[in-house]
């Protein structure tokens, strides 16, 4: 080759190599796609927390127990009354006298009291030619007092008082029924996300298993076309690979299924949102098992904490209001009143003010009675849903811990299988490598170490969702959040 052209093909080169140089440094840097963050259960947990319309319509119970508190308020509200009457009537003192016509307009407040007081002020004008005996001003104008008090019956316990009474407990009725769905719905969510992290871990067994099938598959072919094996090796080899290929669709829809499953838990913008595979994260660690001393604190303060032990509370002190009720109903009826007279013809006879009591006596007392046994009844009943909630709370942390201990041990005997299962595996490749052995026996090692890895697996699953039924069985996710009030109320003014 000439020297020239030798010269000018270096220059190109140097020249090609200079354009990629700059062209390399032209171009921005591309940002390099990070690794996607695992999904955690406390996000999940979160995201219910935040998003769950259950939980919201858990939340909207307490809106409904303000209303019923405003509800039971209403029957005390003072009320403004303006009422005038007039009337035409002849003295029967004196016939000869004209026909008169008088009246009054009376102007007052009417208040109740939940102890069963009702009280009146204010002012009354007559109409016409009018006496005032009693607290007259301005000539025809009086002062309005009236009181009526009960003494027996309806004293302190009357029926709009008990009303208000169940009122008061509607609002933590309703922190109850929030905090048992946040239980449900934690407890779900988690034994949820679980079942999808061990789906994603199953279908990956399953491609490796495929991977190291189809790989055979092409050697035992090679070795058949040069008849270094038989054809029905290839045949086998071939066969397995559909199998397994087979296996892993029906593991690709158990994920699907799973993921679809735990949409139901990850909402954004009223939808569900299917978590994307990428964030299946591995098994944590195990914990240490919780102490002897550890469990019987958490029995004690599951007690309290468990809503279902708290709403039978809450259900034996609306009983006793009811209780109460029904034995205030077994009193006498004893009222005592005093208040201006409403009547215009006593009015301008000089009857400003009547005073009264009245006494009522009932004899056979059915209904009262009747409420009374369907109280104490009710009353006795609760005592022993108390005490068989009690227990039932002791029963689930001792069975969780029972799931946690025994899942632990699978744990431990599925990983001494899989070892075991993989040097089998491996001892049988080796043997298959020397001749001494066939596809079949391969093919059967491979999937039993494939059925341990599974079994290993699942013992994890079932070991972290049995940390969530221990968490369920303490009350852990009972207290309710300040998120599940999702409407902020105004009271109506």
């Amino acid at each position: 080759m000439p020297i020239s052209r030798l010269a000018a093909s270096a220059a190109l080169c140097s020249l090609l190599l200079l354009g990629t140089v700059f062209t390399a440094a032209a171009e921005p840097d591309k940002p390099r796609a990070l690794p996607p963050i695992p999904l955690t259960l406390d996000e999940v947990l979160a995201r219910v927390d935040r998003t769950h319309p259950l939980l919201k319509g858990a939340g909207a119970e307490k809106i409904v127990a303000r209303g019923k508190m405003l509800k039971a308020l209403g029957a005390f509200e003072p009320a403004l009354v303006n009422d005038s009457e007039i009337e035409r009537f002849i003295s029967s003192i004196d016939p000869n006298q004209s026909t008169k016509t008088v009246g009054f307009n009376d102007t007052f407040l009417d208040m109740k009291h939940p102890s069963g007081v009702r009280a009146i002020a204010g002012y009354r004008r007559a109409i016409g030619v009018a006496k005032i005996p009693d607290l007259s001003f301005d000539k025809n104008q009086q002062v309005l007092l009236g009181a009526s008090v009960p003494l027996l019956r309806g004293l302190l316990v009357n029926p709009e008082n008990a009303e208000l009474q169940r009122s008061e407990l509607a609002d933590p009725k309703a922190d109850v029924q929030i905090a048992q769905m946040r239980q449900d719905l934690f407890l779900a969510a988690a034994g949820q996300y679980w079942d999808w992290v061990a789906a994603w871990r199953l279908v990956d067994v399953q491609r490796r298993a495929l991977k190291v099938a189809e790989e055979r598959a092409k050697q035992v072919e090679q070795r058949a076309k040069a008849g270094a094996a038989a054809p029905l090796d290839a045949v086998e080899a071939n066969q397995e690979v559909q199998r397994r290929r087979e296996t892993l669709i029906a593991a690709t829809r158990a994920v699907e299924q799973e993921q679809y499953k735990l949409s139901m838990f990850l909402w954004e913008k009223d939808s569900p949102t299917v978590p994307p595979g990428e964030r299946a994260p591995d098994f944590p660690k195990q914990l240490p098992l919780p102490t002897a001393e550890i469990v019987q604190a958490d029995k004690v303060n599951a007690k309290t904490a468990r809503p279902e032990i708290r709403e039978v509370a809450i259900e034996a002190q609306l009983n006793n209001i009811d209780l109460e009720l029904a034995k205030n109903n077994l009193l006498p009826s004893l009222d005592a009143e005093a208040a201006p007279a409403r009547n215009p013809e006593k009015f301008v006879l000089g009857l400003g003010y009547k005073f009264g009591m009245e006494l009522r006596v009932p004899f056979l007392q059915r209904r009262g009675k009747g409420e009374v046994l369907e109280a104490q009844g009710k009353a006795d009943r609760f005592v022993l849903l108390q005490k068989f909630r009690e227990q039932q709370v002791v029963v689930d942390v001792d069975n969780a811990i029972s799931a946690i201990e025994r899942a632990k041990e699978r744990i431990a005997a599925s990983f001494q299988s899989l070892q075991l299962a993989k040097t089998l595996e491996e001892g049988e490749r080796f043997r298959f490598s020397l001749g001494a052995t066939s596809v079949l026996f391969v093919n059967l090692r491979e999937r039993n170490a494939v059925d341990s890895e599974n079994q290993w697996i699942r013992a994890q699953a079932d070991y972290q969702k049995a940390q969530a039924f221990y968490q369920w069985a303490i009350g852990t996710w009972a207290k309710s959040p300040a998120s599940a009030v999702p409407v902020s109320y105004a009271p109506v003014r």
